[in-house]
Order: structure tokens, then C-alpha cells, then sequence
């Protein structure tokens, strides 16, 4: 017997810092984007992957960019800004939103892997225009709750999508 139910397509968008450094910080373990990668394609067609990250000029960040293409992941790399003040500059927010808001028009569920209440606005836009499923993907403890409400589904990082 045949399953004639058409493949749901998938966008994954990646806020690759915020990730970092919240299962860093909670778990003192990195992000497994493999088993992350298995569990979504899992669902349907992954037809968008962009992981949005910070370029910097080191040995560790390059293996693991390379790493992220290997998987599958379009890496994204926007310039580290060191201010004079010492302080540091290197935010994607308004590329994911760009891209999510081009991107939701084409798939059936928008993947954001991100704990950044800013992205709130922008899920329930994406969900009344293009009814779209959105998922999210985040460490709870450190994502905004404004962002866990406005999702389809919240799925917390636990130890299963964790090195």
C-alpha cells in the first residue's frame, strides 16, 4: 500500500551563537547537529538549512563550519566587530528574519534553533500569513517565554540533542 500524504518541506534556521552559548552555559556540552539533523529529516524534506554564525579567524571555528556544511547546513558568516571599547558586535537577527519571511512562503514548518525572544514578532507574522508550523528549538531556561508561546511546538534542549 502506498502513502500518497505529500512530504512535508522543511526550513531550518540556526542562530548559531545563541545556541553555543546557552547549551554551553546550561549543560557544559555543545549542540549534537547531527542527531538534530536526523531527528528533523525525520519529519519531511529539508529543503532550506542556514546556519547564521559570526566569522572569526580560528582553527576551531573553521572545522566546525566545515563540520555544519559537511551536515548539510548553507553557514552563513557575518564579520566579528571588536568596538573600541572593547565590547563586541556580531548579530544576525535581521538576516534570519529575512530569510525565515522569504522562506515561509515556500515549506510546510519553519525550524528556528534559537532562545531570542526578538524572534517572537516574527513567528506568529510567518504563521498568520503563510500558515506555516513553526518549531523552536532552545535551551528553556534561557529562551524567552514570549518565544515559547508564539511557536506551533517548543521542543527544549535536553540531553538527546547534546555532545
Amino acid at each position: 500500500m502506498q502513502n500518497n500524504k505529500p512530504v512535508k518541506k522543511i526550513a531550518i534556521f540556526v542562530d548559531v551563537q545563541n545556541i553555543y552559548y546557552t547549551t554551553r552555559d546550561t549543560f557544559s556540552r555543545q549542540f549534537n547537529y547531527r542527531e538534530f539533523w536526523r531527528q528533523i529529516s525525520a519529519e519531511g524534506e529539508i529543503v532550506i538549512a542556514n546556519a547564521y554564525a559570526i566569522q572569526r579567524s580560528d582553527d576551531q571555528q573553521h572545522k566546525f563550519q566545515k563540520a555544519l556544511k559537511h551536515i548539510g547546513f548553507d553557514v552563513k558568516l557575518k564579520p566579528f566587530i571588536q568596538r573600541r571599547d572593547g565590547s563586541a558586535k556580531g548579530d544576525w537577527d535581521v538576516g534570519i528574519t529575512i530569510d525565515v519571511m522569504e522562506a515561509a512562503a515556500d515549506v510546510d514548518i519553519v525550524v528556528l534553533l534559537s532562545g531570542d525572544g526578538d524572534f517572537e514578532l516574527l513567528l506568529r507574522k510567518v504563521m498568520a500569513r503563510n500558515s506555516v508550523h513553526t518549531y523552536v528549538y532552545s535551551v528553556t531556561e534561557l529562551t524567552a517565554q514570549a518565544l515559547i508561546n508564539s511557536a506551533s511546538e517548543f521542543f527544549p534542549i535536553d540531553s538527546s540533542l547534546l555532545m
